[in-house]
């Protein structure tokens, strides 16, 4: 069936769910995110969405007093190479690789019809 999104029922469902979503919450997230969904699909994605915040919410509960806060967990090192300057390719050199060359121009196909 091409073009048409399947929502699939979550397993391990959790009991406790405080921030369960309202159809017209849905419908806001839906607007935003510019898709169309159909009542049947409305009701399997408020579930859904229900159930991840569920599963979010869990994390309030990790006690993280003790933990050192970090910007990145890997630390931060500059990966990158020093910018200099150096010699280019000569302009033949380049245009040597061009697959249809016009004079010093690459020739390439219209874009814009």
């Amino acid at each position: 069936m091409r073009g048409k999104r399947q929502f699939a029922k979550l397993s391990g469902r959790i009991p406790h769910r405080p921030m369960a979503l309202t159809s017209q919450h849905v419908e806001h997230i839906a607007r935003l995110a510019r898709i169309g969904i159909s009542p049947g699909e409305m009701e399997i994605l408020r579930d859904q969405l229900s159930d991840i915040l569920a599963r979010f919410e869990v994390l309030s509960e990790v006690d993280t007093e003790s933990t050192e806060t970090t910007a990145h967990p890997a630390g931060s090192v500059a990966l990158l190479r020093s910018d200099s300057a150096a010699d280019s390719q000569s302009r033949d050199q380049t245009l040597a690789n061009a697959p249809n060359r016009q004079g010093d121009f690459v020739r390439v196909r219209a874009v814009l019809g």
